[in-house]
């Protein structure tokens, strides 16, 4: 005859319910905290291609301005496209450019390249920050 083989109790059954749930509520708590992270990064690159219509050579003049990708880009591009030019319109940011940053040579002497750094914030649903390096001399 076989020997019987002990079986769990049933408060250590509850007792590994107990541990079971209590991990499972903390890793469905940072994954909450994770999914909303990675919704608003989601988002905020996806508006990162629409910011690139903001970025061209002209974007200096508009400190303080709200202007649409149309505004900014119509001077270049030609837009015969009606639902474009719709598109365009509806994509709209605050422009604030704040005093530039100069970087000089210490000495008269020194090699070091000259530049002039531009700082550009978008501000929107998705607020991005982007600098433009100016050379000035090399």
């Amino acid at each position: 005859m076989k020997p019987l083989r002990p079986a769990f109790t049933l408060i250590e059954i509850l007792i590994s319910v107990l541990i079971l749930s209590t991990s499972i509520v903390y890793i469905l708590k940072i994954y909450g905290q994770n999914h909303e992270q990675i919704v608003y990064i989601t988002q905020r690159n996806a508006h990162a291609l629409e910011d690139s219509l903001f970025l061209g050579k002209d974007v200096l003049r508009y400190h303080k301005e709200g202007k649409s990708a149309y505004d900014l880009i119509e001077r270049e591009i030609k837009v015969d496209d009606f639902e474009s030019r719709k598109i365009l319109k509806n994509i709209k940011r605050t422009i604030f450019i704040p005093e530039p940053i100069t970087l000089a040579p210490e000495e008269e002497g020194d090699e070091t390249p000259a530049a002039l750094i531009n700082e550009i914030k978008l501000k929107g649903n998705y607020a991005s920050t982007y600098f433009r390096f100016d050379l000035q001399s090399f």
